[in-house]
């Protein structure tokens, strides 16, 4: 009960709130809902993603552990939503919609306070978390893209706006400076903490302006296919994560926060893609919304049953 009413109080309803405000502030305001993901997509996130991988210590051997299970969980996810995808029939569009709520989750403000809470703070657990962000953050902005676009653009097109998302470019050079030691200047180490720190309000606020733009009469094969996605992504998510883990044999404080890492809600990226590139935006906000709602229940019976073997 208290770890419930720690997640509930300290990561949930903060997020809830933000969310909250952003709904008020459409229905008063109408706001531009594409501004807002501009600026998620092209300033907060390669903030936050630099001033993370450039702060945080990661070992040669944590990076390849984290690397393998991320691929085999990606492939395993893919498959999952994949064959969903062909018994319900889908349009391009809600394929490319569905694959994303799947496929793409709240590794960042929702992993990271997460990881901190279930393991204290532990620096080796939140290497694993940072190295899970870093790969949720490169993908959307790579495969993401090219999925939202692959079936209404020419490839050129789409090669021409993966190139132009800052992300790709900000990885590698974090990387690089923190491994030649290269300090940053403070008139430019200053600018990217605010960026970094305005990462999680703005793109909560931007879940909620999306879903205070949106109708909220639901058909029933929408909330058919959101139930899915939140199963594929709360449910079988870590059961799959627990699969790749014992069968790796990973030590047991990087299977926990690998594990942990993959029973959080749908990211926000699969809204910022939905509404940069106007495809599914209401389902796509849909899935985060409820993904993040049935989170309370089903992250805390991650955490509980972990706890039972540590």
């Amino acid at each position: 009960m208290d770890i419930f009413l720690h997640i509930l109080v300290t990561n949930v309803l903060p997020m809830g709130l933000l969310i909250g405000l952003g709904v008020i502030l459409q229905r008063a305001f109408t706001l531009d809902i594409k501004t807002l993901s501009k600026l998620n997509f092209y300033l907060f996130s390669p903030a936050i993603m630099f001033n993370l991988i450039y702060n945080t210590a990661i070992t040669a051997q944590s990076i390849g552990e984290v690397m393998l299970f991320f691929v085999l969980f990606m492939v395993g996810q893919y498959v999952l939503v994949e064959t969903v995808i062909r018994i319900r029939g889908y349009s391009p569009g809600m394929k490319s919609a569905m694959r994303n709520s799947v496929l793409f989750y709240n590794s960042a403000n929702y992993g990271i306070p997460l990881n901190q809470l279930a393991f204290s703070g532990n620096k080796e657990t939140l290497a694993v978390q940072v190295l899970i962000m870093m790969m949720q953050s490169l993908i959307p902005n790579t495969y993401g893209v090219y999925n939202v676009n692959a079936h209404k653009a020419n490839r050129a097109a789409i090669w021409r706006t993966i190139m132009s998302m800052p992300v790709i470019y900000v990885i590698p050079l974090a990387f690089l400076l923190r491994y030649l030691h290269v300090p940053i200047p403070q008139s430019i180490e200053t600018p990217i903490t605010y960026l970094s720190d305005a990462f999680i309000g703005t793109a909560l606020i931007t879940l909620g302006v999306q879903l205070g733009s949106m109708s909220w009469k639901v058909s029933r094969s929408l909330v058919i296919d959101v139930s899915l996605s939140g199963i594929l992504r709360l449910v079988a998510g870590p059961l799959l994560a627990w699969l790749i883990v014992w069968l790796l044999g990973l030590e047991r404080f990087v299977a926990a926060a690998l594990i942990v890492s993959s029973a959080v809600p749908t990211s926000l990226s699969s809204v910022l893609l939905a509404v940069e590139f106007d495809n599914e935006k209401e389902f796509a906000s849909q899935s985060v919304f409820i993904s993040t709602l049935f989170s309370i229940l089903t992250v805390t019976a991650v955490i509980f049953f972990l706890k039972l073997e540590l």
